[in-house]
C-alpha cells in the first residue's frame, strides 16, 4: 500500500498537520550556491573558455570550440523531418493552439494606448517587446519539447526579435523532439550548453553567446540558483520550485481518473506534491486503493511513491466551500476541479496558477497543447504571480505630451510640490513654462 497521508479537517490537530504538509523550502544548498557563484564568475571573467570547461566537465562534451556546441536552423529542420508524422503534426497542433491563446492575450493586455485631455495633453502607455531574450530547455534526466513551445511561442507572439536557446545535451546526445520544437517555434539561435554556465553566458554575453534581455524556463537547482543571482543584469521569469498539483473533487469523477492525475505530478520529481481534497470519505478510500492498483504498472513508479509518501495528502473536509478555502490557502500550481458542477466553485478560488474545470480536464492537456502557458507560479507564490504569457516579453514605457495649456495648470501644481520637497530646479523647470 501506498502510504500518502491522510488527514481530516475535524482532526484537533488539523492546523500543525496541514502545515507540515505545505512546507517546503526554496533555500538553496550552501554548497551549491558556492559552486553557482565560482561558475557565474568564471564565466563572466573568462566567456566562452569557461563555458566550454564547463560543459565538459559537467555534460561530459568534448567540443573545441562554441562553433561546435551552437544549432542552426538545419539542425532543427532536418530533426523535424526525423520524427515520425505523428509526433510532427501533434507538435504543429500545440504549437498553434499555444500561439492562438497567446495572440489573445497580445490583444486583450499588449497593446500600446494614448488619450488627450481636455487641454491638448496626451498621456498613454507605449508597449514594445524586448529585444532578445534566452531560453533555457532541460536536457539532463528528461527532455521537454513542450517547455520549449511554451517560452518561444509567447516570446515570437510578444514580436521579440531575437530567441537564443541553451539546452544540455550530456554525452552530445540531442534528443530530435526538442530541435523539432525549435523547428515548430521560430528560435533563432541556439546552444547545447546548460547549467549555471549557460544562464551566466545569456546573462553576460560571450564571444559566441549573445547577452540577452531576459532568461525564461525551469531547470535544476543550479540553474535556479544562477537565475536567482543574474537577477537584475538581466530579467527573469520566476524561480519555480518542485511540480504541484491539488484536485477539488466532489466524488462523480471516477477515482482512478484522480489517482492518476495525482500520479501526473509526482512522476516529475520526489519532492513533488499532490493533494487531494473532498468531502466524501468513501471517495478517498475509492482513490486511495486505485493508487494501490496503478502504481505498479507506473515506469516511474519509484519516484511517485516518494512523492506521494513525502508530500502528498487526501485530506477529507467538511465540504466543497470548506475545500475551496483551503485550496486559496495554498495557492497551488495546477488546480483541478473534479465536479459536476465546476462553475459553481470556480467563483471562489482566488489562488491558483492554472485552474481545469470538469472531470474531463486533466492537468496533462494544460501541459502539453490547451493553449495557456504550463510556467507557472508554485510553492505559493499563486498569491501574487501569473503564468508565463505575452506581457512577460514586452515592456511598458510612459507616454506624457503636454500641451502649452496644459502646462499651466500642471506647472502650478509640480513647482508647488517641488518647492515643498526642496527640490529647487524641478519647481523652477516647471514654472519656466508658466506663461509671465
Amino acid at each position: 500500500m501506498v502510504a500518502v497521508r491522510r488527514l481530516a479537517t475535524t482532526q484537533a490537530d488539523f492546523e500543525a498537520a496541514f502545515r507540515r504538509v505545505l512546507h517546503w523550502s526554496a533555500e538553496t544548498d550552501d554548497a551549491i550556491e558556492q559552486r553557482v557563484a565560482a561558475i557565474l564568475a568564471d564565466v563572466q571573467v573568462r566567456g566562452d573558455a569557461a563555458v566550454l570547461e564547463c560543459t565538459a566537465r559537467f555534460d561530459d562534451l568534448q567540443a573545441a570550440s562554441m562553433a561546435a556546441l551552437e544549432l542552426k536552423a538545419d539542425d532543427f529542420a532536418a530533426a523535424f523531418e526525423a520524427i515520425t508524422p505523428a509526433r510532427r503534426d501533434a507538435l504543429q497542433q500545440a504549437a498553434a493552439r499555444i500561439r492562438s491563446y497567446h495572440e489573445r492575450q497580445l490583444e486583450a493586455t499588449g497593446r500600446s494606448w494614448s488619450y488627450r485631455d481636455e487641454d491638448g495633453t496626451l498621456l498613454g502607455q507605449k508597449v514594445t517587446p524586448l529585444d532578445r531574450v534566452g531560453i533555457y530547455v532541460p536536457g539532463g534526466k528528461a527532455a521537454y519539447p513542450s517547455s520549449l513551445l511554451m517560452n518561444a511561442v509567447p516570446a515570437r507572439v510578444a514580436g521579440v526579435g531575437e530567441i537564443v536557446m541553451v539546452v544540455p545535451t550530456p554525452k552530445g546526445e540531442r534528443n530530435p523532439l526538442v530541435l523539432a520544437a525549435a523547428h515548430v517555434a521560430g528560435v533563432t539561435r541556439a546552444f547545447t550548453i546548460g547549467g549555471a554556465q549557460a544562464v551566466a553566458a545569456l546573462a553576460y554575453g560571450t564571444a559566441a553567446v549573445p547577452k540577452v534581455d531576459k532568461i525564461t524556463g525551469p531547470g535544476n537547482a543550479y540553474v535556479a540558483s544562477a537565475k536567482k543571482r543574474v537577477f537584475g543584469t538581466v530579467g527573469i521569469d520566476m524561480i519555480a520550485g518542485p511540480s504541484e498539483i491539488l484536485v477539488l473533487a466532489d466524488g462523480t469523477t471516477p477515482p482512478d481518473w484522480v489517482a492518476m492525475d495525482l500520479f501526473s505530478q509526482a512522476e516529475h520529481d520526489e519532492l513533488a506534491q499532490s493533494i487531494l481534497l473532498c468531502p466524501d470519505a468513501a471517495y478517498i478510500d475509492a482513490v486511495q486503493r486505485e493508487i494501490d492498483r496503478l502504481l505498479p504498472e507506473m515506469p516511474r513508479a519509484a519516484i511517485i511513491r516518494a512523492s506521494l509518501e513525502g508530500r502528498g495528502a487526501l485530506i477529507h473536509t467538511r465540504s466543497m466551500d470548506e475545500a475551496c478555502e483551503i485550496s486559496n490557502r495554498i495557492a497551488p500550481e495546477h488546480l483541478e476541479v473534479s465536479s459536476a458542477d465546476p462553475q459553481r466553485w470556480e467563483p471562489l478560488l482566488r489562488h491558483a496558477g492554472a485552474i481545469f474545470l470538469g472531470a474531463y480536464t486533466s492537468e496533462s492537456l494544460g501541459d502539453y497543447c490547451a493553449g495557456p502557458n504550463h510556467v507557472l507560479p508554485t510553492s505559493g507564490t499563486a498569491r501574487f504571480s501569473s503564468p508565463l504569457g505575452v506581457y512577460d516579453f514586452q515592456k511598458r514605457s510612459s507616454l506624457i505630451e503636454v500641451s502649452e495649456q496644459g502646462a499651466q495648470v500642471l506647472g502650478t501644481i509640480a513647482a508647488e510640490l517641488a518647492h515643498g520637497e526642496g527640490l529647487q530646479a524641478h519647481a523652477r523647470a516647471a514654472e519656466m513654462r508658466l506663461k509671465r
